[in-house]
């Protein structure tokens, strides 16, 4: 049982039970890194290359940019804005001033953004020139007093080699911005500001480091409330958990997005952790990525799983030398066995499996990635990390083996929801956070995640965990990418749907793939609908949206 811990057997002699963790303002990791590595890269962008000392100067202006627009240490200040330097700076200066980041994602649309401005009460926007047009139209609904606008162009020029990814569409956006005291130039803002150094002393267990807001792909999006303190232990954890990782001398392939809590810690935050060099990719472009590891060597690669699987089945792989990577995390949705040994047989490096959540910083489960693991499980916990399955109405643990509610107790885990009380108060219980993750904890504490809670399919009085069947759809020799759903039936309640993609040049029939299916699984699990496509509708992060599809499904159906 968890109480016992059996993990602990299998954690690596390297990587310690339990640590002290600082309680400093999150900024001072890059205060740390840039004091002992100042000429060190600390960014590359598009053939430009920031030192730490030149980013620490950056950071400090925009933080006293900030405090000469009247933002105060509590403000909520909102980044809209692609893998950047400007992304970087406005977030290290933010929490140097003592304001809270609000990480918001350039795809949002001007409903979504009026939701989470106006729920933060952010003042200042930090966004890109071809973004502006919807900023402003969302921002009279808001309390946004100011927008600072940057541009990728500020970065310019690129090297002839260099693709340029970002393709986003302009918005009639005009050539010269009329510039005000409510809308301002970034490069502007950095030019009149002092470089003195400020970082704010705060209480790291209580005052807020980020509102990082749940993705929305469930319902309303909510604010998650992280510490600084949550953010620099999940930051000192995952560096513990990495201890081959060298200071100073590794580099990030960023193709993560730092708007997301996965890429913010594991990336963004370990990179500068670290004192490495993160190589910024605005967009997720396969062309570019490739490009990217042949020529930089990046040796560390967080990704989603999607991201694998799109470098492994590309036709260009035969041509680049991927062999520079030695460690890749995958997070945001489960990694199938097919795609994870694949990817280890190109590159030679470790790609493990780990788990984590917004409201937990994100990272509680990791399989040890130089010592035992075991795929086809999240691994195991961090280091000061509790965790058990239970019943999720009772509350009582579960035996080995046996499928329940995964709830997680650690320094990472969330101060709460923002202005929720309610919603806090019945996901963290006792002490104890609820994932609504169904999962099963094996004899020596390696734990599988089974599949959420709602994603559960009831067919027929049967319970079916998507995720199993989606294992068996990737062992398929010509399927690209899989997603299971339940969708209403009239007989059985529910009944399983597959939505597949397959390789390019492959033909698979639905007979042909339910037969398949048939040899490996029970009868009442396998697919009885399945469709073709040609994509699957993903977050900016790579994780399939389920939801979407079944929207689309029901759409479907009544017309």
């Amino acid at each position: 049982m968890s109480s016992a811990k059996p993990w602990l057997r299998h954690y690596p002699n390297e990587v310690a039970p339990t640590y002290e963790y600082p309680k400093y303002n999150l900024a001072r990791i890059l205060m740390n890194s840039a004091k002992k590595f100042p000429d060190r890269a600390a960014l590359y962008f598009m053939g430009k290359t920031l030192r730490y000392k030149e980013l620490l100067e950056a950071s400090y202006r925009f933080a006293n940019g900030l405090k000469a627009l009247g933002v105060k240490p509590g403000d909520r200040v909102a980044i809209m804005l692609p893998n950047c330097p400007s992304a970087i700076i406005a977030y290290f200066g933010t929490l140097m001033m003592g304001g809270i980041v609000v990480q918001t994602s350039p795809l949002y649309m001007e409903r979504e953004l009026v939701h989470q401005l106006s729920d933060s009460g952010a003042t200042v926007i930090v966004t890109l020139d071809l973004l502006f047009d919807r900023v402003q139209k969302a921002r009279g609904k808001t309390l946004v007093q100011h927008v600072i606008v940057t541009s990728i162009k500020d970065y310019l020029p690129f090297p002839k080699n260099v693709l340029y990814p970002v393709k986003m569409k302009k918005e009639g956006f005009k050539r010269s911005l009329a510039y005000s005291a409510n809308v301002l130039s970034f490069k502007k803002l950095l030019r009149s500001s002092s470089a003195s150094p400020v970082c704010v002393e705060v209480d790291a267990e209580n005052d807020l480091a980020l509102l990082q807001y749940t993705g929305g792909t469930t319902g309303i999006s909510k604010g998650v409330m992280l510490t600084h303190f949550n953010m620099v232990a999940n930051t000192y954890q995952t560096s513990h958990w990495c201890y081959k990782v060298r200071l100073g001398e590794e580099r990030f392939l960023g193709a993560l997005p730092c708007f997301h809590v996965f890429g913010l810690t594991v990336l963004l935050n370990q990179s500068i952790f670290r004192a490495g060099m993160l190589i910024l990719i605005p967009k997720f472009d396969i062309d570019l990525i490739l490009s990217t590891i042949h020529e930089l060597k990046p040796t560390i690669f967080p990704g989603a799983p999607t991201m694998y699987v799109a470098l492994i089945n590309h036709k260009r792989m035969k041509e680049v030398d991927i062999s520079s990577i030695n460690v890749c995390v995958s997070g945001s949705s489960p990694l199938p066995l097919e795609v994870q040994e694949r990817f280890e047989e190109l590159t030679g490096g470790r790609l493990i499996e780990g788990y984590g959540l917004t409201e937990t910083s994100p990272v509680t489960h990791a399989n040890p990635i130089w010592g035992y693991r075991k795929i086809g499980t999240i691994g195991i916990p961090f280091p000061d990390t509790d965790a058990k399955v239970v019943n999720s109405d009772t509350g009582v643990e579960m035996q080995e083996g046996e499928i329940g509610e995964l709830i997680i107790r650690g320094p990472q885990v969330m101060k709460g929801y923002w202005n929720r009380e309610h919603e806090t108060s019945l996901t963290i219980r006792d002490g104890w956070l609820y994932t609504g993750d169904m999962a099963r904890m094996d004899v020596d504490g390696f734990f599988a995640i089974v599949d959420r809670k709602k994603d559960l399919i009831i067919a027929g009085g049967f319970n079916i965990y998507p995720r199993e069947i989606e294992e068996i759809l990737y062992e398929h020799p010509a399927i690209q990418e899989a997603v299971v759903a339940g969708v209403p039936d009239q007989y059985r309640g529910e009944t399983v749907k597959a939505f597949v993609v397959l390789k390019a040049g492959e033909t698979l029939t639905e007979n042909e793939l339910e037969r398949w299916c048939r040899e490996r699984l029970a009868a009442f699990k396998v697919p009885r609908k399945i469709e073709f496509r040609t994509s699957l509708p993903k977050t900016m992060v790579g994780k399939v949206l389920r939801r979407q599809l079944l929207e689309e499904e029901k759409m479907n159906a009544s017309s």
